[in-house]
């Protein structure tokens, strides 16, 4: 931060955004960037391991936003229907509103805001936090360097960094809960994690009873996917998508098993929240 300028750049606990922070400590060491992840208190384990991992890197603490209201005041306020891709009062709340917040106040005194979000060269435009403030601007920094997926792994790598441990099972970061999830990482949740899936549970038990048209899981409740059966059929389903993704997918010796197929490459790109899964 210089003068009348400041330089922020989110972090989600996921890989894009990680990459960017090595890559702007790299490339930019004359920006001073304010690095920041808002928390919501229901993050997975692996995402604050993963994050003091990156501080160490980057030589500097990451400043924490945490929402004045926690996930269950919102509940309630929401009348206890969950937050769905349809109705993202969880994004809008416990990520973007502290964002807000905090630098609402820095604009009003006049400072320009620049903010830094990981999107790829190999990705569309999708816009992750609008703001009618011109003095608030966003900067693609991958986009305009044409960094794609494997220049992410490649930067991480680089870094000693390596991906988060859940991206072994889970493609995105966010919430244990995040509706954005496929059902094969609802069932990893539960494996993995099983109080956040009995937690999930209980939110929604509660949410039906209130009248919520919506389930974590599309579909169906979390209580039916859980039974063996149907845990079976999903991990068969997803075997299956595996299998036939491999198949197409053509061998990079350079890589061999260190790129990992993301979820997303298997069932299909879907809208997710680039404040919580970048």
């Amino acid at each position: 931060m210089s003068g009348n300028e400041m330089h922020v750049l989110g972090l989600s606990g996921g890989r894009d955004s990680a990459a960017l922070a090595v890559y702007m400590r790299q490339h930019h060491p004359d920006i001073e960037i304010e690095y920041f992840f808002t928390d919501t208190g229901k993050e997975l384990p692996e995402v604050y391991e993963y994050l003091g991992r990156l501080e160490g890197f980057l030589g500097q603490r990451i400043r924490k936003l945490n929402p004045d209201r926690d996930f269950d005041f919102w509940l309630k306020q929401y009348n206890e229907f969950l937050p769905s891709a349809q109705t993202r009062w969880c994004t809008r709340q416990l990520k973007l509103r502290p964002f807000e917040q905090w630098v609402r106040p820095l604009l009003e005194e006049g400072k320009i805001i620049y903010s830094y979000v990981a999107i790829r060269g190999d990705e569309e435009y999708r816009e992750g936090y609008s703001s009618k403030d011109e003095n608030l601007i966003i900067k693609l920094p991958f986009k305009e360097a044409g960094i794609d997926k494997a220049g992410v792994l490649d930067i991480l790598e680089g870094a000693g960094l390596g991906l988060p441990h859940y991206y072994s099972w889970r493609t995105r970061s966010g919430c244990t809960f995040c509706f954005f999830q496929q059902k094969i990482e609802w069932v990893r949740l539960m494996e993995r994690h099983p109080e956040a899936f009995e937690e999930a549970k209980a939110y929604e038990k509660n949410a039906v009873d209130h009248g919520s048209p919506f389930t974590w899981s599309q579909g169906e409740s979390l209580d039916e996917l859980s039974r063996p059966e149907r845990v079976q059929q999903i991990k068969e389903d997803h075997e299956q998508r595996l299998a036939r993704q491999k198949s197409k997918s053509q061998p990079n010796p350079l890589r061999s098993d260190s790129e990992p197929l993301d979820i997303d490459d298997l069932y299909g790109k879907a809208k997710v929240c680039l404040a919580c899964h970048k």
